[in-house]
């Protein structure tokens, strides 16, 4: 038999999905994979209620069906102050890691190069190497992450480059990049005339005083700004997987095209019923906020009880966990331990970084009262696991 493809020999599973399934095996709470355990709003089960009887069953338009993108560009420009048309600007995708595909796929030819802040959400590298380009990573240093501009500088000047990947607010450190981070990051892309691909699929969970700031409105950033995004955190869909594309109608033709090939577009019941999230008020977001400030305070508040080290998440729901004091050299096999040992689940941090660091876990916290204090119930006795 022929070798199989050379650019995917080296992949190995999500370290995200395997942790799920290693909590599963031991009866561990699960804290690695990021959904949450409580329900979707009511008003958009109720409408897909209707939708099971009504429709619509068949194809949407491929770049996604008329009122949805109506309601989707209506909200991003009231969020954002953008200037988003729903026909010339969106493609409406099979969640936002089909639009990150779909938008690098687009951009990238091979040999080109794309800059990746580390930590990184397990995918981006995987996206660039399937687009046949390479990654760059460009450390964000703990425990604050922060990065240092002549660095990234350094990485974006390359011969080859063509893109950088911005997620904001990050998974899976829970920074959220402040207004002058971006400027920077918009300055250094415009002298050297890349694109910026961002994931802002935590756009809406943000602890105060954090503020998000859309890159894309900064000066000299509409047109080279690629967003993709998704309903999942937003709406608790995270298994509905209806993500979308945001950019200038040249870009967004391309995508377009990439999409249709790739999967010929999202399911038309779930956009109908999703619709009327896309349509909620202002108050909505208001009290999502709310629910995750509450989420983090008690989550966050145990595991300073229990005298665990980490930084504070400035928005999206992961919180990185310095697991230095209990003496590991492999934060795998720490992962392993804490599931069948103390039976929480949570990702090695190892997986999110290009650099040699291992002493990081992170945890999730969408989860219900009930489900965190059973899970801080139990790492009460996470000392147990101190070599």
């Amino acid at each position: 038999m022929k070798e199989l493809s050379e650019r995917t020999s080296k992949f190995t599973d999500s370290v995200i999905r395997r942790m799920t399934r290693v909590s599963i095996e031991h009866n561990a709470v699960n804290l690695s994979q990021g959904f949450p355990d409580f329900e979707p709003p009511k008003a958009i089960t109720d409408r897909l209620a209707l939708v099971a009887k009504e429709g619509p069953h068949q194809y949407a338009l491929t770049w996604g069906a008329k009122n949805f993108r109506d309601a989707l560009a209506k909200k991003q420009n009231h969020f954002s102050g953008m200037n988003v048309d729903a026909d010339k600007n969106i493609v409406v995708t099979c969640g936002s890691t089909e639009a990150m595909m779909a938008a690098m796929m687009s951009v990238c030819n091979p040999q080109d190069k794309v800059v990746i802040f580390s930590p990184f959400y397990e995918n981006y590298g995987a996206d660039a190497i399937l687009s046949g380009a390479t990654p760059i990573y460009v450390p964000l240093n703990p425990p604050e992450f922060s990065f240092e501009a002549d660095v990234l500088e350094s990485a974006i000047k390359q011969s080859g480059v063509k893109a950088l990947i911005l997620c904001n607010p990050s998974n899976p450190c829970g920074k959220v990049f402040t207004e002058d981070e971006l400027k920077i990051i918009a300055e250094l892309a415009i002298k050297y005339d890349i694109y910026v691909i961002t994931d802002e699929v935590y756009e809406h969970i943000l602890y105060a005083p954090n503020k998000h700031t859309y890159i894309a409105t900064l000066k000299g950033m509409a047109d080279r700004t690629i967003i993709c995004s998704s309903l999942s955190k937003t709406y608790s869909i995270t298994g509905w997987r209806l993500g979308y594309v945001i950019a200038n109608e040249e870009i967004t033709n391309r995508v377009k095209k990439v999409h249709d090939f790739l999967t010929v577009g999202a399911a038309a019941p779930l956009m109908e019923a999703a619709t009327v999230g896309l349509n909620f008020e202002d108050s909505y977001y208001e009290e999502l906020q709310a629910h995750y400030t509450h989420m983090k305070e008690l989550f966050t508040g145990g595991l300073k009880d229990i005298g665990l080290q980490f930084r504070e998440p400035q928005g999206a729901y992961y919180v990185m966990v310095d697991i230095s004091e209990f003496g590991y050299d492999d934060d795998n096999e720490f992962c392993i331990d804490l599931a069948s040992k103390v039976r929480v689940g949570a990702v090695p941090g190892s997986s999110f970084f290009k650099e040699n660091i291992n002493n990081y876990v992170r945890f999730h916290f969408a989860k219900k009262d009930e489900t965190l204090y059973e899970a801080l119930n139990r790492l009460e006795k996470i000392k147990i696991l101190k070599k």
